[in-house]
């Protein structure tokens, strides 16, 4: 269902203490927007994170890399509020931060998208080692289960723009949240 909220785009600065201690200036940017999820990519794996009253967890402590600026290619802040979205390309680090409730009308649809893995190995701090299938796929995302078997779903907003033709397209898209998924919900 297409709605309509307030939000705007803006640009981070990326200050030099984020190649001096990552997790910090993260959990600090996490606190100051109200960002609860981390997702970030590198080199060596998936990195899962979440902030709480005590700062950022991130999920190697179960398995996986370290955060680490040399092989971090992508990384999202994320929560019901917005994103920031900052990425590595030529010209060096690069963002987007989007707030919702502020800015100029947008249109906007939600949707959810199962994140792989469906066999718990352990749970440790607010994470699960999740596998997937036969080859061994693991990640470890931020969510607590005492089951065996587990789906987890990742919630997306994706932003409209129309064309000079009145052609819907969506112009950007962004994470909201990670949770259970039912297996009586539609997707």
């Amino acid at each position: 269902m297409i709605q309509t909220i307030k939000s705007n785009i803006e640009r981070v600065t990326v200050t030099s203490d984020f190649n001096e201690d990552i997790k910090k200036w993260l959990e600090n940017e996490a606190k100051m927007h109200g960002f609860r999820w981390l997702l970030a990519h590198a080199l060596d794996g998936i990195i899962w994170g979440e902030e709480r009253e005590d700062g950022l967890h991130l999920s190697n402590i179960l398995f996986g890399p370290n955060l680490r600026v040399d092989t971090l290619q992508m990384a999202r802040l994320f929560g019901e509020k917005g994103e920031l979205l900052i990425w590595r390309d030529d010209n060096g680090w690069q963002t987007r931060m989007l707030k919702d409730s502020e800015g100029i009308d947008k249109e906007y649809y939600d949707e959810s998208q199962l994140l792989w893995g469906t066999d718990v190995e352990k749970s440790q701090d607010g994470f699960v080692l999740l596998r997937h299938g036969s080859e061994g796929l693991r990640h470890v995302p931020p969510f607590e289960s005492k089951d065996a078997k587990l789906r987890l779903k990742l919630n997306i907003r994706n932003y409209i723009n129309y064309d000079p033709d009145g052609q819907a397209y969506v112009d950007f898209s962004r994470l909201i949240s990670v949770e259970a998924f039912n297996e009586k919900e539609v997707i």
